[in-house]
């Protein structure tokens, strides 16, 4: 295993009184894909939240190139390479497709067009459409712009929370097959996934959250043999 881009340290996140995240610690080695799977509500897009700078947590420490990156806001972190894809996708759908890929560069004042040709490598549907408006997509379309848009920022680690709520599955099988290739051209993905079969096959390592805890971690493959993450995560 590589060493960690990424380390997280007894984080704790509160919202109002309620305590999201319970004090969790895990590492995201660099160059890997890392899954956080688990129920709603058990704290897992409060964790991503914390680390892209969108939530303040109330303790610990996001580590990110051995640099504390806690508590900066989410300019510094997308700066530092680190970008969200959110759930929901949060297109602009008055936007074109091309304004949306310019949009997650927006932070940048150099040359787009070799990163605009890698998205539209990987997406080619997006080139097709590129002078179309974000809202008049189909979903899967949605979400690879959603995707797109990140990778805009030539991010080290892109954070993806829930990539495959409410697409069909042939669709997800694609949007599994692009988070492979965008890891395998050197970038680390941090993925919440209620798909955990898909996930942990997808992953290097996973952890599982419940409650705002990790109770369990290990490789993908090792997980997805536990009979407790099956009977809870898999259907068996």
């Amino acid at each position: 295993m590589s060493d960690a881009i990424l380390k997280i340290k007894d984080l704790k996140v509160n919202y109002g009184g309620i305590e999201a995240v319970k004090g969790i610690s895990f590492d995201v080695p660099a160059g890997e894909i890392v899954t956080l799977i688990g129920a709603n509500g058990a704290g897992k897009s409060s964790t991503l939240r914390s680390i892209a700078g969108l939530v303040k947590p109330r303790e610990g420490t996001i580590e990110f190139d051995g640099e504390d990156i806690c508590g900066k806001d989410p300019t510094a972190i997308v700066t530092r390479g680190i970008t969200l894809v959110p759930e929901g996708r949060r297109i602009f759908p008055d936007l074109t497709v091309l304004e949306n890929l310019r949009i997650g560069a927006y932070l940048r004042h150099d040359d787009l067009t070799d990163d605009l040709n890698w998205v539209y490598e990987l997406f080619p549907r997006l080139k097709e459409r590129s002078w179309q408006a974000g809202g008049t997509l189909s979903g899967g379309e949605q979400q690879m712009l959603a995707v797109g848009r990140a990778l805009m920022s030539r991010p080290k680690v892109i954070m993806m929370d829930e990539p495959s709520l409410g697409l069909a599955p042939l669709i997800v099988k694609g949007i599994f097959d692009i988070i492979k290739e965008i890891n395998k051209q050197g970038v680390t993905v941090l993925l919440i996934e209620q798909n955990a079969n898909m996930a942990l096959k997808t992953a290097n390592v996973g952890y599982v959250m419940e409650t705002g805890r990790i109770t369990m971690s290990g490789t993908g493959e090792e997980l997805l043999a536990n009979d407790d993450v099956k009977a809870a995560y898999l259907g068996t």
